[in-house]
């Protein structure tokens, strides 16, 4: 899974690493403002370039350059362990004089530190190891090179790298399964050619979440397994998850009777042409109340999306997912419970990397895992120290709280 995270010369970060070899699970921890939602930011670029958007514009603005500073590129790394291979994709964006949008400075993928193809500006260079030759070719500056370079099949790297960063969203009303024969594979019609194709889906994805339980209504108009950031789209996306692995179902009831005591099941109702709407069954002492999805609280939406998170990193094959303060809208005691449970999910399977500033979520990770973000001030980029590496005397808790630990 994730293996460094580089970003330079993007907001708040300048020469900024992130490095989390052999970590099922890490905590990042600081003051606002010093950078960790901007870490999400970072990889929802890359998440985007997966699922198609390539026009530059719409990935990076002009003022997400440190403090202004358009005479240096803004640069993005990312590296990846799939299938025992490590990936790495690399895109420099540039602001040259007189330009209104950034441009491609550079593009590189490598695999176990092969280029699969590497671009200069406007130029894109494909190297093919099997048959020994090059092939180049002009993409326009202003548009990222992976979304349209061509696959040759499902085991190219380039299938695989894309994959991982953006699991393939099913269509509402056009997945159909086929034979038993030719599971996993999925008929989807293209729209461009009228015609259905085989899709088959993903064995790993990238998730980036930072919820906003006012906008998650629970209703869905279609499926997908691709989650909004604020997560408003649940309802399709736990559409999408029970429509392609039905067995989902299982997991997601399991855990929320695990938080929960009075919950019985949930419907996800058909109440208008492909218009679907979840209901929350509670029942006891032989009583049972239905309560529609919008209206659950904050906390109790969240329990549904951890549910839904767990239930994807085990029936998509492998998930990486950052998690902005998963904790925000908890009890104090409920947290713990909440936090041990994902980490406990993705201890054999994925990888998860959450912020918080929960005592209570903090003690549930060690100081091995736990990532300390730091920055003197709005005019000093952030630093980022292991907390194993930095010395604390006494408690942690109370530490952060005074504002001990510096870099």
């Amino acid at each position: 899974m994730l293996q460094r995270l580089y970003v330079h010369n993007f907001r708040c970060l300048e020469n900024f690493e992130l490095t989390m070899k052999e970590m099922s699970s890490a905590l990042l921890i600081g003051k606002n403002g010093t950078g960790k939602s901007t870490i999400a930011t970072a990889l929802e670029v890359f998440q985007s370039i997966g699922r198609g958007i390539n026009r530059v514009g719409q990935l990076v603005k002009s003022k997400d350059f440190t403090r202004g500073r358009y005479d240096v590129p803004i640069r993005l790394e990312i590296e990846v362990l799939l299938e025992e291979k490590l990936y790495k994709y690399v895109l420099a964006l540039e602001l040259p004089e007189k330009f209104k949008e950034l441009r491609v400075f550079e593009e590189q993928l490598l695999v176990a530190g092969n280029p699969i193809y590497s671009r200069k500006e406007a130029q894109v260079t494909l190297y093919s190891s099997s048959q020994n030759r090059e092939s180049q070719f002009l993409v326009d500056w202003h548009l990222v090179a992976l979304p349209v370079i061509q696959e040759q099949s499902e085991t190219d790297p380039l299938h695989t790298f894309k994959n991982w960063l953006a699991h393939t969203a099913v269509p509402a009303v056009m997945k159909y399964r086929l034979s038993r024969s030719t599971l996993p594979y999925f008929l989807i019609f293209d729209p461009f050619s009228t015609k259905y194709v085989a899709h088959k889906s993903g064995k790993c994805c990238i998730i980036i979440l930072a919820p906003i339980p006012a906008l998650m209504t629970g209703d869905s108009h279609g499926e997908t397994l691709q989650p909004k950031r604020d997560s408003a789209n649940i309802g399709e996306w736990f559409s999408g998850l029970l429509g392609r692995y039905p067995a989902a179902y299982r997991d997601v009831d399991k855990y929320l009777r695990e938080v929960m005591p009075d919950f019985q099941d949930f419907l996800n109702e058909l109440i208008g042409k492909e218009f679907k709407s979840l209901i929350v069954r509670f029942a006891e002492n032989n009583a049972t109340l239905n309560v529609n999805f919008q209206d659950l609280s904050d906390g109790e939406k969240c329990f549904f999306l951890c549910a839904v998170v767990l239930a994807a990193n085990k029936f998509y094959g492998s998930v990486f997912c950052f998690w902005d303060e998963p904790d925000n809208y908890l009890s104090i005691s409920e947290v713990g419970h909440f936090i041990t449970s994902l980490r406990r999910s993705f201890k054999d399977s994925g990888q998860i990397l959450v912020t918080s500033h929960n005592p209570e979520a903090i003690r549930k990770f060690s100081n091995e895992n736990t990532f300390v973000l730091d920055r003197k001030s709005h005019l000093e980029p952030t630093l980022i120290r292991l907390l194993s590496d930095i010395p604390v005397t006494g408690d942690l808790i109370n530490s952060l709280i005074c504002g001990d630990i510096e870099l």
